[in-house]
Formats: C-alpha cells, structure tokens, sequence
C-alpha cells in the first residue's frame, strides 16, 4: 500500500560533457565555510496576525519534509566594483554589492507578501491537520563565506552530495510552537560569486511555488517595489473529504518484484546529462519499434514518456529485480489548470496528483521499450481527468487520517518528478545576472531510491541546451550497473534509427 502522491518531490545537479559523467567533486582543496550566527529575518512591514489552514493534498504526511535546493551565481561588474548600474542598485541598499546583505534586504520585503512564511507550521496531534501561525517571527538566516572560488568547484557542477550539504542548513526549531518552513543560507565565495540555499517545506510549496517564491525573492532584490505574480493562498480550493472504505494501493505490495539486494542507508546520489542528440535517437529507436509512418504520426513520444522509460528499465536492471514481479512508476502532474474552475496564478501550495504504470518485470526487462513509454503517455491521459483528480485527492486525505507513511521498498517502485518547466534556471536576476546553475541538496528525500529528478541543463556550457540532467539515488551496490545502461543509451547509433516526420521530435 503506497500514497503516490507522497512519493513525489521537488525538490538536482549536472554534468559536463558526455551524460554519464555522474557528480565528482572537481575540487582537491579542502572546502572551509566560515559561518556567521544564524538570525531571524522579519517581514519589513506589519503583517496579518491569523492562523491559516492548508489543502488535502499540503496535509498529505509524507510531504512534511523541508527540500533543499541551491542556486549559483557568477560574479559580475557589481562584485568587481564596476561601477555601472547594478552597483548603483547595491549602494542604494547601504550594501556595497554584498549579496548577502542584498538578499537579506529582500527576504524581509517578500515576506510581507509571502508572510505566512515567516510564521510557524505545526500539525495538529487530534485531526493530524497542518497549520500555520502567522506570527511574523521571521525566516532563519545564515550567512556563510567560502575560502575559494567558485570556478575551483565548477559552480557546483557536478559536485558530490556531501559537499552541496555545505550550502544549506537545517534549523532545529520543533516545539510545541511548531518549526519554521522556510530556511535561507548565502554563501560568499573569492571571486565575488555568491550561491543562495533555499529550504522550504513540501508542505507549504510545491515545485512551481518555490519558483513562484524565489523570482518574487529576485524580483524585490534587483530593485521592483512588488513582485509581478502576487501570492494566493485560498488552500480551501483543494479540500475535500476522505475516501470511503480502505486505502487501495495502486499495486499489491506483495506482488512487487524482489530484488537480491537488501534495502540500505548506503546511497550514492549521481547526475547524468543525457544530450539532445541522444534523446533524439531516442525517440526515433522507439518510434520505429511502433512500426510503419502512420503509426510515427501517432505514437510520437515526449521527452518524459522516452527517457522516463529507459530509467525506469534500467533501475529495473540494476537492482536485478525478479522478472515475475511487478514494477511500478509514479509521475507527478501538475493540476493547476485542470481542476475547474482553475487555480489562481499567484496560488502557492501544493496543486499535483500522482499518476501510475504497473507493468510486470519481465514485459520491461525483455520487452519493446516503446510498450513502456506508451503505458507512460496513456497514463498521463489518464491523470487529466477532472474525476480522477478530485478521486487522487480525496485518496491522500485517507492517508493523512490514517498516518499512512511510505516504506522503503528494494528499487521496485521508482517515482519521477520533472522539474525542467519550472524555470528556475532561467535568468533570476538578483542584481547580478549571472545564474549559471541550480542543485538539489538530496537529503532524506522519500526514502531516497525512489526518487529520480529531470533537469534542465545548467547555463555553464550552451551545446547542452535540450538535454536534461537526471538524478538519482541509489544503492552503492546497484549503481554501478546502472552506470552502464546509461552509458548504452550514448553508444545509440544513428543506424538503430529510421527518419522521422517532424511530429515525433517532441521536448
């Protein structure tokens, strides 16, 4: 029995060059951060004094974790003392192009717009409802200064979990008060580059929120009086009631494939950068499985349902599960637009419902891999209709009455979240410009293997434009295989492929 929608996070890293590269840390110098006390920021303005309740699917338990994720930006003229324009911008904040004292400025401004950030989430222990008091004591604020420069880590690219952990904190701050659901870490390098960690509970955002949150941060910080998109709450929007009768899982449990290695706490968290070349020959080898150019017409294949397939058969590989089990994939579908009447713009919370495939071991170990992708788009037909998600919901306020939590199954369930739409690696100006990469700091994600995180290309090297970066975390023992199926798809040649009309190279 699992909640899907709980398997899902938002919560990435790249490579260079060839997409198996997996993440290394480029750096043999020894990374020292000095750290400055951790303070409380305040809204800069008085704001509501209420307690606010959250939707159906913020409840949901099993997204009750604080997500990490960092951003990187490059020194430019402001840090050089240029003297152009943008140093303009810091002298007026008193800052002297400090970024951290840039962002802090701005954290406190987004606040009275963001205000139930700056409050105390805490869930009831009767109904096991999430609220959050609203009582401006502010976000923590770190202030950290690295002794290198960005460039001697490759702006993060490529860099091993353990070292990302660096950029981000965690605030033990449960009480009987609750904890804060927002974290903000600046750390300073040298060369006058700067990189902004960013926790944010699940509960309160979800992907495209925490984006909605960090351009409205950017906003406020190069200089505009109110962020573009103004912040809904209205969480009563997505409310209703339990399910009736038990809680079904998509898949009987016992029915999963085994596998003969034994869950651990043993877990490498690696990158790959697949091209765009190579997700087109992709595409084309699948599309020429469907058969004659009709069916080419017909059957085009996105980005996701191709490459969400070949991950999915390569976990399936690398684990070694039993061909007679099943195997399930999860994928996470934005309902913003779907539910009627639609979601406000500016609404922040939580707004996907899980989608399913089940298919058994051997049809994916053995099969055509166009079977899966095809299972995968059918599915995501399936996840639009307005029925199915208000049913999605109701589901996960059972498993919020029932303290249903996920266990850790042996790699049988895989659960993809794409976070390449969100535009986070897009030019997020905080007075610098220079946005050159985005991470996610992999913490204790879901159970960490099953999740896996489709990227956009950072902004280092413009030939990876139209890839997608892939992360995962698995066993120490399973990776190592998986490596190789990886490393299989870019040895695709261009004879396993026939031409295509232009309707199958989707993105």
């Amino acid at each position: 029995m699992s909640s899907v929608q709980g398997y899902i996070s938002h919560g990435i890293a790249n490579v260079y060059a060839h997409f198996e590269t997996p993440m290394e840390n480029h750096s043999n110098t020894a990374l020292l951060l000095d750290r400055k006390d951790i303070v409380l920021v305040k809204p800069a303005k008085p704001t509501p004094s209420k307690v606010l309740s959250f939707s159906t699917i913020d409840n949901d338990p099993n997204l009750e974790i604080l997500c990490h994720s960092v951003y990187v930006y490059k020194a430019n003229s402001v840090s050089s003392n240029n003297g152009n324009a943008d140093h303009d911008l810091a002298s007026k904040l008193n800052c002297q192009a400090d970024p951290a004292c840039v962002i802090k400025d701005a954290i406190s401004k987004v606040l009275v717009h963001y205000y139930p950030l700056a409050g105390k989430l805490k869930r009831d222990g009767k109904d096991r409802k999430l609220h959050v008091n609203c009582n401006a004591e502010g976000v923590p604020f770190l202030e950290a200064t690295a002794n290198c420069k960005l460039a001697s880590l490759k702006y993060l690219d490529g860099i091993d979990a353990e070292t990302a952990k660096e950029f981000v904190f965690d605030f033990p701050s449960k009480s009987d008060f609750g904890y804060h659901p927002l974290l903000f870490q600046v750390t300073k390098f040298s060369c006058g580059g700067f990189a902004i960690g960013m926790g944010l509970s699940h509960s309160v955002c979800d992907g495209f929120g925490a984006s909605q949150l960090f351009r409205a941060l950017a906003e406020l910080a190069s200089g505009k009086a109110e962020p573009t998109v103004k912040p809904v709450w209205e969480r009563e929007r997505l409310v209703v009631k339990p399910t009736q009768g038990p809680l079904l899982s998509p898949v009987d449990k016992t029915s999963l494939a085994a596998s003969p290695y034994s869950i651990t706490d043993d877990i490498l968290h690696e990158c790959f950068l697949v091209n765009a070349e190579t997700i087109k020959r992709l595409k084309t080898s699948l599309v020429k499985e469907c058969g004659d150019h009709q069916v080419i017409i017909e059957e085009s294949f996105t980005t996701l349902e191709v490459l969400g397939a070949y991950i999915w058969r390569s976990r399936f590989r690398a684990f070694k599960l039993n061909p007679d089990g099943n195997t399930l994939f999860c994928l996470a579908m934005g309902i913003r637009h779907l539910v009627n009447p639609p979601l406000p713009s500016g609404y922040y919370g939580n707004a996907f419902v899980g989608t399913n495939v089940v298919m058994m071991g051997r049809d994916l170990h053995e099969g055509p891999l166009s079977r899966a992708a095809k299972l995968i788009k059918e599915s995501k037909k399936h996840a639009t209709d307005t029925e199915n998600i208000w049913n999605q919901i109701g589901i996960l306020d059972k498993v919020r009455e029932l303290n249903f939590k996920i266990d850790s199954d042996n790699g049988a369930s895989m659960i993809l979240t794409d976070w390449r739409q969100l535009g986070l690696l897009e030019e997020v100006d905080f007075g610098w410009k220079g946005l050159v990469n985005m991470i996610p700091v992999p913490l204790k994600m879901f159970g960490f293997v099953y999740l896996c995180i489709f990227l956009p290309p950072c902004n280092l090297v413009p030939s990876t434009k139209g890839g997608v970066r892939v992360l995962v975390s698995l066993p120490r023992a399973v990776m190592p295989k998986f490596k190789e199926e990886m490393h299989a798809l870019s040895q695709l040649r261009r004879e396993d492929v026939v031409p295509m009309l232009e309707p199958a190279i989707l993105t």
